[in-house]
């Protein structure tokens, strides 16, 4: 007989499997792959970074199995439909469970300190105030679990039965986020001061955790695989031609600089960009951006030489963006959270899309609209079905469907 989890995760399962083995899934990875290849599609326009608490008295979404891991799976389709069932966008649904091949990185050495606001803003104290404090920052150990992902394999293999395949995969894929890493530890006006007053310190630890960051590549690649079918590359579709099948080659790098919004572009190049470049170069594709406006140092930027994505925040002017990007690259476009934080106005999300749009239409670029790093809906999932509806037209009005 079944067990109780078994038979809950099952049944989601194939639910699950219906829709992404779907005609019409398989037409909207279709496109994502094509935006990634540089091709004029209707762009992909997804929602990610939910605040999944505030919707949780839903009855789809209520998690009903007993064990940890069974939890999780339960809750990951459970979502997957509810976006399938609610918002009238696309989705990235891997039709397999994945289980990723496992690894630990040793601690840094040197952890921040964090205060809390009454408005819950965190304030970070400077943990590394003078040089001293880099002896503090240790060499990097790694070990890998193969034990751990054999377990998982069997665990997820018995939980679907023959409902969905289990797949153990390779690593997916890579990103830096160095300065949030030193903005936790310092706060972000001891870094700018420093620009000026203690350049060479920055340098110092900017080594430090490059050198980690290799040696962290250098052990993936000698001892686990990189997974060349990866299906999310950080909220946004990662399928794309021309990948190898296995390396660091086999997919990409994400980077980003968000503490650096508003550093000049010397600045950038000087205390980012420079220490990147030989990381990017040891993958296949680049994606760059996040929150952080970009409009000033695309220039910059597109010297990654396997740069295809870059990141255009709600920060960022739509127009001057749309025309350094032109046709080379994806333009990844943010839009702003805010229009859904309390109640949706379709007019306020039309305008914001079509100026997008415009922009890109004019100037060449392939695009994707991804909505991420939502804060709050006011516990209103009306707020996002309105603007994923509002999106999609406006999409389908100037791309076709």
């Amino acid at each position: 007989m079944m067990t109780k989890d078994q038979q809950i995760l099952r049944e989601l399962a194939k639910r699950y499997m219906a829709e992404a083995c779907s005609e019409q899934q398989q037409k909207a990875n279709q496109r994502m792959k094509d935006s990634n290849d540089l091709k004029i599609v209707r762009p992909p326009v997804l929602i990610d970074e939910i605040p999944w608490h505030e919707l949780d008295s839903d009855e789809d979404l209520i998690l009903r199995s007993e064990d940890g891991r069974a939890r999780h799976a339960e809750c990951v389709l459970r979502r997957a439909l509810y976006q399938k069932k609610h918002f009238k966008a696309d989705l990235l649904m891997p039709a397999e469970w994945v289980v990723r091949m496992s690894y630990e990185i040793s601690p840094l050495g040197i952890d921040p300190q964090v205060s809390w606001s009454e408005k819950r803003s965190a304030g970070y104290a400077d943990v590394m105030a003078d040089e001293s404090c880099l002896s503090r920052i240790r060499p990097p150990e790694f070990t890998a679990h193969p034990e751990r992902d054999e377990a998982n394999v069997t665990y997820f293999t018995e939980l679907f039965g023959d409902t969905m395949p289990v797949r153990l995969a390779g690593v997916d894929y890579l990103y830096s986020a160095f300065w949030d890493v030193v903005a936790r530890l310092r706060g972000v006006e001891p870094i700018y001061e420093d620009m000026y007053d203690r350049p060479e310190y920055l340098h110092r630890i900017m080594e430090t955790l490059v050198a980690r960051t290799t040696a962290q590549l250098d052990f993936i690649e000698a001892n686990l695989h990189v997974d060349p079918q990866i299906v999310n590359l950080h909220c946004t579709p990662a399928a794309v031609s021309g990948l190898a099948q296995d390396g660091l080659k086999a997919t990409w790098y994400r980077g980003m600089s968000q503490p650096f919004s508003c550093v000049s572009p010397a600045m950038f190049k000087e205390f980012e960009l420079d220490y990147i470049l030989p990381l990017t170069k040891r993958f296949a594709y680049t994606y760059y951006g996040c929150c952080e406006p970009l409009d000033t140092r695309i220039h910059l930027i597109k010297t990654i030489p396997n740069l295809r994505k870059i990141g255009v925040s709600p920060w960022s002017n739509v127009d001057i963006c749309a025309e350094q990007i032109g046709k080379d690259y994806v333009f990844a476009r943010k839009p702003n959270p805010a229009l859904v934080a309390v109640k949706t106005d379709a007019e306020e999300v039309r305008k914001e899309t079509e100026a997008a749009v415009k922009a890109c239409q004019k100037h060449g670029c392939p695009a994707e609209f991804v909505l991420k790093d939502i804060t709050t809906v006011s516990r209103d999932p009306r707020n996002l079905i309105l603007w994923a509806e509002t999106v999609s037209d406006v999409l389908d009005e100037y791309y076709g469907i």
